[in-house]
């Protein structure tokens, strides 16, 4: 997908850079695979704000996706690639053909890169490396490129599912699969953990452009007023004579650092890491 430039015609036209959609479905989706879904407004089942800047934006319906591809040696064919609201992703709807009832055997995956209409995808133990088909980690030649990658067997893809993002699979050791992670982080994955071929679809999302507040507010995503422009009885970054920037380490209004603070508290899961996306380059 190619990126769209707009004349200045409008303030709010002024340096809008699209992602061109004309290539993909231009109907609704498949209504037995989507499902309602409520916007919370950032706030818990208390009515508590627990996340800040959540409110508005358009109403959406809530798209299925297969993430596990765990319907083995069944040949699918790409209907149509859709828009997906709810991800920055395009997904593809895949026909499997008629169930024993009759019925059409359809489901949502994540589109990769260089995946078109027509074109064949597969799920197994080991199968060709193209573009859709998915198989173990372990069957994987050394070097390929995936995505939708699975961090515990069965459970469905959590790695590489944003648009443009992919994992590199870089060598084998005792049952376990290393990969290399966008961040630059290298770790274990168990050998059975399913992954998708390719990279994810629409790539040029990170060079958009919405050129307007108002396209935020459409995406569902409210203003933050900087911590430095408040009173100090509203943020520690607040008050002093004239502008200032702050005194003080980046913090949340309640006083937690906001940038460069250690979050990762998964023990458990530490021997899988080989190397850590901090670690410093050397060079």
């Amino acid at each position: 997908m190619a990126l769209k430039n707009y004349n200045p015609t409008s303030p709010a036209r002024r340096g809008l850079i699209l992602v061109d959609r004309s290539g993909l479905h231009k109907g609704g989706p498949v209504k037995a695979l989507t499902e309602g879904k409520r916007k919370t407004g950032g706030r818990n089942n208390k009515g508590h704000v627990t996340s800040r800047g959540i409110a508005g934006g358009h109403k959406q319906r809530y798209r299925i996706v297969d993430f596990k591809r765990r319907l083995w040696d069944v040949e699918g064919t790409v209907e149509r690639i859709e828009y997906d609201p709810n991800r920055t992703a395009f997904i593809a709807l895949i026909n499997y053909g008629d169930t024993p009832e009759g019925k059409a055997n359809v489901a949502y995956i994540i589109a990769p890169q260089r995946l078109a209409v027509g074109d064949k995808v597969i799920a197994s133990k080991k199968t060709d490396v193209k573009p859709g088909n998915a198989m173990e980690l372990g069957s994987m030649p050394v070097g390929t490129i995936v995505h939708n990658v699975e961090m515990k067997p069965g459970k469905g893809g959590q790695i590489a599912r944003s648009a443009g993002t992919y994992v590199q699979v870089v060598g084998r050791d005792r049952g376990m699969v290393i990969v290399r992670l966008n961040s630059g982080e290298q770790r274990y994955i168990h050998s059975n953990c399913m992954a998708t071929i390719g990279a994810v679809s629409n790539p040029d999302n990170q060079n958009t452009n919405l050129a307007k507040a108002g396209r935020n507010r459409w995406l569902g995503k409210r203003p933050l007023t900087r911590g430095v422009a408040k009173n100090p009885v509203d943020h520690p970054h607040g008050g002093g004579e004239g502008r200032t920037s702050g005194g003080r380490h980046p913090v949340t209004p309640w006083g937690k650092p906001t940038k460069g603070a250690r979050t990762r508290h998964n023990k458990a899961t530490d021997k899988m890491i080989i190397r850590s996306r901090h670690a410093k380059k050397k060079g």
